[in-house]
This record gives structure tokens, C-alpha cells and sequence, in this order.
């Protein structure tokens, strides 16, 4: 697991920063201000995200990582491709529908957190 939380942190951190470039310069005169929120919100996300999978990658390397750790990076990675995929898509497209879909991705990155806690208390 670790490999993968690092590999999949990896590519989510590298694709934060492509989007990032995205959104500022391809498609900053076409985004409405909302819009444009939103996109920044897919971003940031994504990037905590990417970290917090780099972390739990690197704690997994280290032989600190167990069943509750591959959870959480199983919902970080679902969460984050979920909730900020469904953000990118709706600022392009201004379907609001696409929003109804985010909180599940919302909810999954709560779950992997509250995970990641009970891994961190379990261990202490």
C-alpha cells in the first residue's frame, strides 16, 4: 500500500499544480468568479490530499502503517479523485447537478481522516 499512497500522492500533487496552471491561465478569462471558486477549492483539496497520501506512503515505508492507514488512503484516493473531480467538472461545465455528487467524495475524505486518528490513537 505504501507504494501506491505514494505513487497515487505523486500524481494527484502533480496534477494539482497542472490544474492550478490550468485554471489561472486557460481558463481564467472564461470562468465566472464563482466558477473560478470552485476551481480553486478542487485545487486545494487535491493538493492536501496528495500530501496527506505522500504522508501516510511514507509512515507505511517506514513499517508504521496497518489496516486503518490502507483505509485511509483507499478513501484519500477516492475521496480526492470524487470531490475535486466533480468540482473541475462543474466549473467547466455549469451542470449544478455534477455538486450533488461532491459531498461523497467530502465524505470519504471525513472517513479517511477520522482513520488516520484512529490509527495515530491505536499506535500511542
Amino acid at each position: 500500500m505504501a507504494q501506491a499512497a505514494l505513487i497515487i500522492g505523486g500524481l494527484y500533487g502533480l496534477l494539482a499544480v497542472v490544474l492550478g496552471a490550468f485554471g489561472a491561465h486557460a481558463l481564467g478569462d472564461t470562468l465566472t468568479t464563482r466558477m473560478q471558486s470552485i476551481w480553486h477549492t478542487a485545487e486545494q483539496y487535491q493538493f492536501y490530499h496528495a500530501l496527506a497520501l505522500l504522508l501516510l506512503g511514507v509512515l507505511a515505508r517506514l513499517g508504521m502503517a496497518g489496516g486503518l492507514t490502507n483505509a485511509a488512503v483507499v478513501c484519500f484516493a477516492l475521496g480526492t479523485l470524487v470531490f475535486s473531480g466533480s468540482l473541475y467538472v462543474l466549473a467547466i461545465t455549469n451542470v449544478s447537478q455534477l455538486g450533488a455528487v461532491t459531498p461523497i467524495g467530502g465524505v470519504l475524505l471525513i472517513i479517511g481522516w477520522a482513520l488516520f486518528i484512529a490509527a495515530v490513537l491505536m499506535r500511542a
